[in-house]
């Protein structure tokens, strides 16, 4: 059923990246499933650097969140061996934007991994969420997005 939407979105995933630190992708707890922050890239390369609000545009940066989305994406379909129709809800989005101090539409860019998630799951990917505003990321990414799902055990 997922793959079907993927497919009929026209949305392909890519190649899930491996963590940049001391540190593991996903964590399993029960049913839950927490993914790591995913950044915008795509198999490894980086796509949208700098700041919101100064080189970035806020529709930039909500391409850099969907992106980051699709990351989350291609790690949840490893921590679901495969089966992300074991998925029961998207419960949350932590999105943080590097932007300028003066920038206040945070969650206008955020809102390009949670639209992806309600795209792609349709109710079961409304979620709780949070759109933060920094002054720094790591490697000079625009955005950051980590996600908490519930699965099917």
């Amino acid at each position: 059923m997922v793959e079907a939407r993927l497919q009929e979105l026209g949305i392909e995933l890519p190649s899930p990246s491996p963590p940049a630190a001391n540190y593991v992708p996903f964590v399993k707890v029960g049913a839950l499933v927490f993914i790591s922050g995913q950044i915008p890239s795509w198999n490894g390369e980086l796509k949208v650097l700098g700041k919101v609000g100064r080189n970035i545009t806020i529709e930039e940066g909500r391409e850099a969140a969907r992106l980051c989305a699709l990351n989350i994406l291609a790690q949840l379909k490893i921590a679901c061996e495969g089966d992300l129709n074991r998925v029961i809800r998207c419960v949350r989005l932590g999105g943080f934007v590097n932007c300028t101090d003066d920038f206040k539409d945070q969650p206008k860019v955020v809102n390009g991994a949670s639209d992806l998630m309600v795209a792609v799951f349709g109710e079961k990917g409304k979620h709780a969420r949070v759109a933060v505003g920094t002054h720094s990321l790591p490697l000079g990414i625009a955005v950051e997005v980590e996600a908490l799902f519930e699965v099917d055990v």
